[in-house]
């Protein structure tokens, strides 16, 4: 038998709770939807679970701030139930549903809130994790409120003024109470990242375990200032007008077009320090050359490496390789050219370019359909099954703007005539293959992993030696 603690599991990877921390206009929700977009990308099972989503569930009209006031017994009560039925939700996901990550986005202010999680996380073997948004910066705050939450359902039928003033209100009812992580004394034994004025500084503590360094890693990268990102593959090479995979051929004439197009249209987006990132491959670069700025190239942009199908035609690796053709078909992100790679090698190769890229403002990325691909899949929160069928047509520029949850997405074309690249999702037929003794395994999912549920435990949910039904 595993050994347990407080009644839970012991296991050797246990799942793990973000709980957010801080006042409300913080951007927790920020950080926890764009965190939870991160760690699914790279392939860690992660949802947000947020209390205020259940309290306007419970509570399906809003008055005023009254209601977070802490002497407002029925409301506390109702606001301690949500809290409680969105961690049943939280144990659901990571114990049934093959979660692997759950972020809790609450405002968690009081020590009693956070001790209540804490003890949740040992009866159910989850690790805690705790992020705290401080900020006292009144315009960061003010813009907050106005960009998010005067637009928010609880204040659908209020004009922004009496919106800004009540949500002010509701601010200092939680900051009467409001008790921030103590690194020095009653907190200094727990993991966390406090991230002060939006980033400016960090305060980490005690991190224990590779999904905590990464979470740090990328939350000491991102910020909040207003940018866009351009995404454009490279102009239409040779080897697109012969339909062949990879290679490093040279543009066409109307590759060259495009070049030209391109630099006539970065000049007219007048962008003040603009980054031009590229990657090694010759039609790539002659892209960015005809731009006359200077430009970087990464290696991590090379397009996919198609292994023994490089510069191959579909037809001819269908008719060489059938069996390779099918095991594409049936599953594009997780198959892996022999000798070559995946799209799920591929999210691993860019990973530090979305690491970039969140640290830059203003940049154009000329790479690769594969490789857009993952760039795109990653802004606009897409799944691995969705990844290798986004449409990423030559000659076109996509203009990412992030905005408050979420990424506005334009696409320019530049009217430079070009072959169509794009293969659709093909029907699946009804028998599976299974790749056998090869020199490059196919890459699989994650097993699933096996639920471990504490005895006389698997309907119940244990805080402070309560019981609460998990169907409730």
């Amino acid at each position: 038998m595993p050994r347990t603690s407080h009644g839970g599991p012991h296991l050797a990877n246990p799942p793990t709770v973000i709980v957010m921390v801080g006042l409300p206009a913080r951007g927790k929700t920020y950080i926890s939807r764009k965190l939870t977009r991160y760690l699914n990308w790279i392939g860690i099972p992660t949802k947000v679970f947020n209390v205020g989503e259940y309290r306007r569930e419970a509570v399906k009209h809003y008055s005023t701030y009254d209601f977070f006031k802490s002497d407002n017994e029925d409301a506390v009560k109702i606001r301690q139930q949500c809290a409680l039925a969105a961690l049943r939700d939280v144990k659901t996901y990571l114990t049934e549903e093959e979660g692997q990550v759950a972020v809790f986005d609450a405002t968690n202010t009081t020590r009693e809130r956070r001790d209540m999680i804490l003890e949740f996380g040992a009866v159910n073997g989850f690790k805690i994790f705790f992020i705290e948004s401080v900020c006292d910066d009144p315009n960061v705050i003010a813009c907050n409120i106005l960009e998010v939450k005067v637009s928010s359902p609880d204040y659908q039928d209020c004009n922004k003024t009496d919106a800004m003033e009540d949500f002010k209100k509701r601010i200092e009812c939680y900051r009467m109470n409001y008790q921030p992580l103590d690194p020095d004394q009653y907190d200094k034994n727990l993991s966390f990242i406090k991230v002060i004025d939006v980033g400016r500084r960090f305060l980490v503590n005690r991190i224990q375990d590779h999904i905590q360094s990464r979470i740090v890693y990328y939350l000491m990268n991102i910020h909040v200032q207003p940018r866009s990102i351009y995404l454009c593959r490279h102009g239409e090479s040779q080897h697109n007008l012969q339909g062949r995979l990879g290679g490093d051929s040279g543009l066409s004439t109307r590759g060259r077009k495009f070049a030209g197009a391109l630099a006539k249209f970065v000049e007219e987006q007048n962008l003040k320090d603009l980054k031009v990132w590229t990657s090694q491959m010759r039609r790539s670069i002659q892209t960015a050359e005809a731009l006359n700025v200077p430009y970087e190239q990464w290696k991590a942009l090379n397009e996919i490496d198609g292994g023994v199908c490089e510069e191959m035609t579909y037809e001819e690796m269908r008719e060489r390789f059938p069996d390779e053709f099918a095991l594409r078909d049936q599953d594009k992100y997780y198959y892996r050219y022999p000798s070559g790679e995946s799209y799920q090698d591929l999210v691993q190769r860019v990973e530090p370019v979305i690491m970039g890229l969140e640290r830059q403002e203003n940049v154009l990325v000329v790479c690769h359909q594969a490789v857009m691909r993952c760039l795109l899949a990653y802004f606009l929160d897409k799944s691995a099954d969705e990844m290798p069928y986004l449409k990423c047509p030559l000659h076109t520029v996509l203009k990412l703007t992030p905005v408050a949850y979420g990424c506005k997405v334009e696409s320019i074309t530049l009217n430079v005539e070009a072959v169509n690249t794009h293969r659709d999702r093909p029907e699946r037929g009804p028998s599976t293959l299974i790749r056998r003794n090869s020199v490059t395994p196919l890459t699989s999912p994650e097993p699933s992993k096996n639920n471990h549920v504490p005895t006389g435990c698997n309907k119940c949910l244990y805080v402070r030696g309560v019981t609460f039904p998990s169907h409730a």
